[in-house]
């Protein structure tokens, strides 16, 4: 700007820029910041710019569950009971099982080992023209033997034993092994010394017709 309009502006009111006050000399004993030293600031905290994020709402307490509620006394030992007696009745039918198919099994074994005994050894007669009726398993049964053998059978010599549906005739010793085998298997074992009321069909003279239903 040339001297003659500054003149003018001067003269119209306007003044001159201020100059801006000279900068003060950096101390060469202090360090300056970007040189290896700390800013002035250095190891002051920073003033908190807002607020927490809780600020203003009420501390929250940790949820706890809640507790499971509580039976009597009384309704926990009735329960208790309960289930001491359940218990015990499942292991009671267990075991009856487990005894009946044990003996079943038993059962089977010993009729198998009978029926090989029994080989060979009954003495039914094809010409056997007598009957004779005993009682077995609550109904009357017959097996037909010969006059001599019905004789033998009352004296108790001979007996007869079931095996598989028939009703064989054998001696009395086989019919003692075969009892101490399978004892049900025994059909009719007779005691000669036994009164006539114990088997009342020991008679000769006793007949029984052959279609009478017990």
């Amino acid at each position: 700007m040339s001297n003659s309009l500054r003149d003018q502006l001067l003269g119209l009111g306007f003044q001159d820029a201020p100059k801006p006050a000279p900068r003060p000399k950096p101390d060469p004993r202090r360090p300056q910041a970007g040189q290896g030293g700390k800013p002035a600031h250095a190891g002051s905290k920073p003033a908190p710019t807002g607020k927490p994020a809780h600020a203003g709402k009420p501390p929250q307490r940790p949820h706890k569950a809640p507790h499971p509620q509580r039976m009597p006394r009384e309704d926990i030992d009735l329960a208790k009971a309960y289930a001491i007696r359940a218990q015990k009745e499942k292991d009671e039918r267990i075991e009856a099982e487990r005894l009946k198919q044990e003996e079943a099994r038993v059962r089977r074994e010993a009729k198998a080992r009978l029926e090989v005994f029994l080989k060979d050894k009954a003495l039914n007669a094809v010409d056997a023209e007598h009957v004779r009726h005993f009682e077995y398993g609550g109904k009357i049964k017959r097996i037909h033997v010969t006059v001599e053998q019905l004789k033998a059978l009352n004296a108790g010599a001979l007996g007869v034993l079931q095996m598989n549906g028939r009703y064989l005739l054998v001696d009395a010793a086989t019919l003692a092994e075969a009892e101490a085998i399978f004892a049900p298997a025994v059909a009719l074992k007779v005691d000669p010394n036994a009164p006539d009321e114990a088997d009342p069909y020991s008679d000769p003279h006793y007949q029984v017709p052959d279609d009478l239903t017990w």
